[in-house]
């Protein structure tokens, strides 16, 4: 049976637990194992690029513990994914990068929810090193914590924010611009109308086609 190891950079278990609540259905009995976990020695909530180094290597230290047939980094800065490229031989997906390219087969232009305005800058930066940037309809922020975006009462403020990227800013699809959110994805996509793509499971999704390619 292959392994895939969803790894929660944030020391946050509501996170984690989330992540592993919208992952669960792409487990396939008998085939493909999804494993979601912590990294207890990160911190609460990865918002700032401090918080993106300090993760990087511990991050792939606890890889190298305990190897798998393919690993989700589940941060939206996709913190050490080169390193973690560089030195690991099992395939490793980052989930800012997964759910872009995912976005471009669900619409024209995507739109990103970030948690905080201080993320767009390195947001932006992975977009336009990645060559999509005309593809980009705009990113706003929620301005709220990692640990609030898991929360119930944060809903309100995801659909007026997600309101305005479809209707002010041409996004046809939405991209969840952090892990904690991905509790949401069904109910945004039913309240907007528009497909939301949640990037842990678009970095599993990626995982399983690698795994189940013959």
């Amino acid at each position: 049976m292959a392994l895939i190891r969803v790894i929660n950079p944030n020391s946050n278990e509501d996170v984690t637990a989330g992540l592993a609540e919208a992952v669960a259905p792409f487990a396939i009995p008998g085939r493909i194992e999804i494993e979601c976990e912590t990294l207890e020695e990160g911190p609460f909530g990865i918002q700032t690029q401090r918080d993106v180094e300090s993760v990087a290597l511990p991050l792939v230290a606890r890889m190298k513990e305990r190897p798998a047939d393919a690993f989700v980094i589940a941060c939206y800065s996709d913190p050490g994914m080169a390193l973690a490229r560089s030195e690991i031989t099992a395939p490793v997906f980052g989930i800012q990068e997964s759910a872009m390219t995912t976005a471009l087969t669900r619409g024209d232009r995507f739109g990103v929810i970030a948690v905080a305005d201080g993320s767009i800058p390195r947001h932006l930066k992975a977009i336009r090193a990645a060559g999509i940037d005309s593809r980009l309809a705009a990113e706003r922020a929620l301005n709220l914590t990692v640990a609030e975006t898991a929360t119930d009462g944060v809903f309100g403020r995801l659909e007026e924010v997600g309101q305005a990227l479809v209707e002010k800013d041409g996004a046809d699809v939405l991209v969840l611009g952090c892990a904690g959110m991905a509790c949401h994805r069904a109910r945004l996509e039913q309240a907007l109308g528009v497909p939301v793509i949640e990037p842990t499971q678009a970095a599993v999704s990626n995982a399983l086609g690698a795994l189940l390619a013959p």
